[in-house]
């Protein structure tokens, strides 16, 4: 416990929990879509242990799904309009239970921004029930000077007020009252951090109550403990994971060395249903910002390492739509690395195409049921093959896995371009056996995994930074028609580039369920960035995240040797004509000095403007253009004398 902090002249007399003492909970919850996400139940389930009453607040929507939900778990569900943040919620939770406070011997306020519990509960309200206190948190944050909202004064030291206990007596005084009757507006999280969360610890130490903090800070650097050293706290037996170190900005995550892979390991190590996590922030973190933050990237063994289990296979549908027949070979070669029996469909636009295709198969000895179908059309090309071609075995084959792939040759691009993104393709799904098997075997270890795929294409391709290109706004216009709520990246989205993968078929129901039709693609004119097919490239991440499904990218070894180094070297020669400060302040520069477009002079004088003279943009560049107007017109003058 940091003591020097929490000094207060003079103490009060404290007591520890009594022996057979009753504590209630008053839990905050918020959703944007009026749902209640898994892990919530589970925390109150457990938490049920150690609390004799269960108030849920839910600030908002609560659907009938949701309500369901949080019915076995709770003795009360409070339902009321979102505002004020989960502190306002706690006020008004604590007026709920009004005179019935006097029955418990400990209130705690929690809300539902961690994961937990990680390991048990137990040991923590142990030790806690055994100190002479009035109120106790589960981490603290340091003092901070300035202000960092304000930049004027300090803010306070203070327990965070995601999770607060409070006894009795504390809760029956005067100030209790005073202090949530006289609590002000909070419109915003500054508000909620300023006029609560960093004075609540303060006020009520000076008037005399003992507090303590269960998970004090683990380092002297002012830094936020709970989403800095989620892993360390986890080591020391905090029994709560904040989400945050998982929607946090990553650059700044990278900036002081957070690993959030590392963090959830830690949680797994503890016994922590991962797919509780996953699932929660597949729909709820923008999908590049959680690839990052939780580092979803699997690097694969091309040696099978053991992790598939033939005991368990997953009955597996092979999609592949060939225009070129003479990729046949190519593609069932890597095919047939997949472990196990797999029924294939193999579609093409034309009887003649069709009949080459069959005479690659015939010498192949299959695994299960294959099939040559012929579409009635080439539109949307490998897109509208899978949604429309193969709706009905998507939707009521039965299968465990689809595995998309198509015969690529990217004919647009130069030679070189073209066979790397075929290669990048393949080579990170299937370039051997025993990598085949360690990718299936994701699967098998994780009932939440959705889609595998390989990284963002960027050899040959300007895609970094640039992803959506035209698509965007045909995306949101999707996604919103499908009811899709994952937030959307802002910079390039997290997508299988090249539409190549592997996926759970309930992962994509909601994008296969649509009534696609082939003429809503268009024809190779409309084969383009804003098209239909490049909209629906973008769109399997989320929509599998709707549904609860997480995803991840994978490589092969060989792979990575070619991407990081050209990913390495590029970002070096970038950063050269940069401030040298860390990564999240060049990325922070380059942010507010805006689009450089192609450097003229007016550009230029457009960046000055942005970083040196906020506000006075628009009237230098009106002067700007006033000048360069005038100056034309002097040209156009001497040109018209000297013509005389």
């Amino acid at each position: 416990m940091k003591t020097a902090e929490l000094v207060s002249f003079p103490a009060r007399s404290a007591s520890e929990f009594p022996a057979g003492g009753k504590r209630a909970l008053i839990y905050v919850v918020y959703d944007r879509r009026g749902d209640v996400e898994a892990y919530i139940p589970y925390a109150l389930e457990k938490l049920r242990d150690h609390c004799d009453h269960v108030l849920v607040v839910v600030n908002g929507h609560l659907t009938d799904a949701g309500r369901a939900v949080l019915e076995p778990v709770s003795d009360e569900i409070l339902v009321r309009e979102n505002r004020g943040f989960d502190i306002t919620g706690y006020k008004e939770g604590l007026e709920h239970l009004g005179d019935r406070l006097r029955r418990w011997d400990e209130i705690v306020l929690a809300n539902d921004t961690w994961f937990g519990p990680i390991g048990d509960f137990a040991p923590l309200f142990e030790r806690m029930d055994r100190r002479p206190l009035h109120f106790w948190g589960m981490t603290d944050h340091p003092r901070v000077e300035p202000h960092p909202f304000t930049g004027e004064e300090y803010l306070a030291y203070h327990l965070q007020s995601y999770w607060m206990a409070v006894r009795r007596d504390m809760v029956l005084s005067e100030e209790w009252r005073a202090y949530w009757r006289d609590l002000p507006a909070l419109d915003s999280y500054s508000d909620a951090v300023s006029k609560h969360e960093a004075v609540f610890t303060e006020k009520f130490v000076e008037l005399g109550f003992v507090a303590e903090v269960a998970f004090p800070s683990l380092t002297d650097k002012i830094e936020n403990n709970a989403v800095l050293y989620a892993e360390q706290l986890i080591e020391a037996g905090c029994p709560t994971l904040k989400r945050r170190p998982f929607f946090q900005w990553p650059p700044f995550m990278d900036r002081l060395a957070v690993i959030g892979r590392w963090t959830l390991d830690a949680a797994e190590r503890n016994g922590y249903p991962m797919e509780l996590i996953y699932q929660d922030l597949a729909r709820n973190v923008e999908p590049q910002t959680l690839n990052t933050d939780a580092a979803m990237l699997e690097v694969l063994a091309d040696d099978d390492a053991g992790s598939y289990d033939p005991a368990r296979p997953l009955r597996t549908l092979v999609v592949a739509h060939i225009y070129y027949p003479e990729m046949t070979d190519e593609i069932m070669d890597r095919v047939d690395r997949l472990p196990g029996s797999y029924d294939l469909i193999v579609t093409t636009p034309e009887e003649g195409r069709a009949q080459l295709i069959r005479s690659h198969l015939a010498p192949r000895a299959p695994r299960g049921a294959v099939e040559v179908r012929v579409l009635p059309s080439n539109n949307g090309r490998d897109q509208a093959a899978f949604l429309i071609g193969c709706r009905e075995e998507l939707l009521h084959g039965g299968y465990d896995l689809v595995v998309k792939l198509h015969s690529k040759k990217t004919p647009q691009d130069s030679d070189n371009v073209g066979r790397h993104f075929k290669l990048q393709q393949l080579d990170n799904l299937l370039p051997s056996a025993g990598y085949a098997a360690n990718l299936i075997s994701l699967f098998q270890r994780e009932s939440g995994l959705g889609l595998v795929f390989p990284p963002v294409i960027h050899i040959g391709h300007p895609t970094l930074g640039h992803g959506w290109w035209a698509n965007k706004p045909g995306f949101i216009e999707l996604t919103e028609r499908l009811n899709i709520r994952v937030p959307v990246d802002e910079g390039t989205p997290l997508a299988p580039y090249g539409s190549m993968f592997v996926a759970r078929p309930s992962a994509l129901r909601r994008l296969v369920e649509e009534p696609w039709d082939y003429e809503q693609f268009g024809g190779v004119e409309a084969y383009k960035d804003g098209g239909l097919a490049h909209i629906l490239e973008r769109t399997p991440v989320y929509v599998a995240g709707e549904a609860g499904y997480h995803s991840r990218t994978v490589a092969s070894a060989d792979y990575m040797a070619v991407s990081y180094t050209a990913l390495d070297y590029n970002f070096d020669q970038i950063s050269v004509t940069l401030p040298p400060v860390s990564t999240m302040e060049q990325i922070e520069f380059l942010r507010r000095a805006g689009v450089f477009e192609w450097g003229t002079f007016r550009d230029f004088l457009t960046v000055y403007a942005r970083l040196h003279r906020q506000g006075d943009e628009r009237k230098i560049l009106a002067a700007y253009d006033r000048w360069v107007r005038w100056r034309r017109r002097v040209r156009r003058a001497v040109r018209s004398v000297r013509r005389r």
